[in-house]
């Protein structure tokens, strides 16, 4: 079994498009695939969400979404807004390793940026991922920024002796200008983890078979090999 876990350095970078890649370039290796969304936030009750997209991009129907609310804002303080009690990171962890048990990839989606607080406690994405021992994908965006996010990202993980298994590219455009050519080269030695992939501008529009072969963009390794 493994579990993996999907961060992005901010919120609208495109982790659900990324994880469906993930998801589908393990179904192509014949593995049993599970994708869990801890926390979907900005979502009514019956609205197509994260997990709807993965499904019908990746064709996987062993999707669990743990929480929905309706307010588009932190995990943490959109539960407080609804008066509610969403999961607790150490609830989300115990459930991915539930599902661990009978899957060869668990694939755990975060909501928004790594260390935005999913719970009162104020437990993050990263945390999950420390608590699982599991790898994280950095999804980050081709703007400017994006140098400065992904190595504050990927340093918050190194403090918390979690592995990052590479940075992917979640949205690039179809002309690149300047900037985000000169960020995909230098991501690497500023993140101090290496460029796996990068996902077309889109991909999310596109349908299955278009979306697979998009995917297959993503040079993740298997086994996943990670940087400490």
């Amino acid at each position: 079994m493994s579990v993996l876990v999907v961060a992005g350095t901010d919120t609208g970078v495109g982790k659900t498009v990324v994880t469906a890649a993930l998801g589908a370039l393990a179904r192509t290796r014949g593995e049993r695939v599970a994708v869990v969304k801890a926390v979907q936030t900005g979502v009514a009750p019956g609205e197509p969400a994260d997990v709807d997209e993965v499904r019908r991009l990746a064709a996987i129907e062993d999707v669990h979404e743990l929480a929905r609310l309706p307010e588009p804002l932190a995990p943490a303080t959109a539960a407080r807004r609804a008066e509610r009690d969403g999961p607790t990171v150490a609830q989300i962890a115990a459930a991915v390793e539930h599902l661990a048990a009978e899957r060869d990839l668990v694939l755990v989606e975060g909501a928004g940026g790594l260390l935005v607080h999913l719970d009162g406690a104020g437990g993050t994405i990263a945390d999950i991922a420390a608590l699982l021992g599991a790898a994280v994908v950095v999804v980050a965006r081709a703007a400017l920024g994006t140098l400065n996010h992904t190595a504050l990202t990927c340093e918050a993980l190194r403090a918390r002796g979690v592995a990052c298994a590479g940075v992917v590219v979640g949205a690039w455009p179809g002309q690149p200008d300047l900037a985000a050519r000169c960020n995909l080269e230098d991501l690497p030695a500023y993140a101090g983890v290496p460029v796996v992939g990068r996902l077309a501008e889109g991909a999310g529009r596109l349908a299955p078979d278009a979306f697979l072969a998009a995917a297959r963009g993503i040079t993740l390794s298997d086994p996943v090999e990670v940087v400490a």
